[in-house]
């Protein structure tokens, strides 16, 4: 076990360049059914730990590592002593004399995940925290490159609230020579000024371009890609009672369209049609939001022999 190396993936910060283009081009390997057929996890036991509700993702992580011939065990949001007052430090500790890699959802402060990471024997990954979902914009890249064959050049309008999936977006998005990344918030819902400052700083570096206003006015066309999220982001509530009212012209609709008549639709999924978005567009002919999903394990698979590949 302590021959093989660790790799935490808590933020896409963790990753540098060369790791990003690395992982979505080989989750686009294992997408394709290219990946060969090695067992890079044989031996090791890879923990799904989730306080918070998943369909794909709890899924992908799992699937994955059966995959690629490690074992799993599962933790719901009850089944750990974290519940009944033992540290995060006292949890990781133990963890990692029994586990090999940890896949965790809080949807809380990442300063839990980075406690046990501290450990250094068994592999921490972010499966979604408060402030970011990593490993939904490393699928999301991998849906991209595999859609359009690149990433770099891309224009991608994001319409929605700046939540942990358009902060993971930012972040990766903005290190792709050539993307032109624009969100369109609702006013208060946009992305955090940590986030906007690192993912601007990113752009300048990289030669992508940002953008990020709050209104659905001007909305310029050509777009490769129209990606929304659902309003109501797990573990999140919204203290403005009438927030439905702020979010309405937000919705995604078929007449975004008209002026972006090549875009693909995306979704992270779950979605609420009606909300967030029309069942015309989710269920249209311009929507991979099912092939983005799948793509999660895909995603998964390459995260997972990245973190604990001999």
């Amino acid at each position: 076990m302590a021959s093989r190396p660790v790799r935490h993936l808590i933020s896409l910060d963790d990753l540098t360049d060369e790791d990003l283009r690395h992982l979505i081009e080989r989750g686009a390997t294992f997408s394709a059914g290219t990946a060969g057929s090695g067992r890079p996890l044989d031996g090791l036991v890879t923990g799904i730990y989730f306080a918070k509700t998943s369909t794909r993702t709890r899924t992908a992580f799992s699937a994955g590592a059966l995959r690629l011939g490690g074992g799993v065990v599962t933790y719901g949001p009850g089944d750990l002593q974290l519940n009944t007052g033992e540290t995060s430090e006292d949890t990781g500790r133990v963890l990692s004399r029994m586990l090999d890699v940890l896949v965790a959802r809080t949807a809380g402060d990442p300063a839990e995940m980075r406690a046990w990471a501290r450990q250094g024997g068994m592999a921490v990954i972010n499966a979604m925290s408060a402030d970011e979902h990593p490993t939904q914009a490393l699928a999301d890249l991998t849906t991209l490159l595999r859609h359009f064959g690149r990433v770099e050049g891309l224009r991608v309008l994001y319409v929605g609230e700046g939540n942990n999936t358009a902060a993971a977006l930012a972040l990766a998005l903005s290190r792709f020579p050539g993307v032109e990344f624009e969100l369109r918030t609702p006013p208060g819902y946009g992305l955090t000024a940590p986030v906007l400052e690192k993912a601007t700083r990113q752009a300048a570096r990289s030669g992508a371009v940002l953008r990020e206003l709050h209104t659905m006015d001007g909305l310029p066309g050509g777009f490769d890609v129209v990606y929304t999220t659902r309003w109501q982001t797990t573990g999140t509530s919204k203290p403005d009672p009438r927030w439905r009212d702020v979010f309405a012209p937000f919705q995604v609709r078929a007449e975004l369209w008209e002026a972006s008549p090549k875009a693909v639709f995306m979704h992270d999924l779950p979605a609420h049609r009606g909300e967030e978005v029309t069942a015309e567009v989710l269920d249209g002919p311009t929507s991979i939001a099912f092939d983005e999903a799948e793509n999660k394990m895909h995603s998964a698979m390459a995260v997972l022999e990245w973190c604990r590949a001999s």
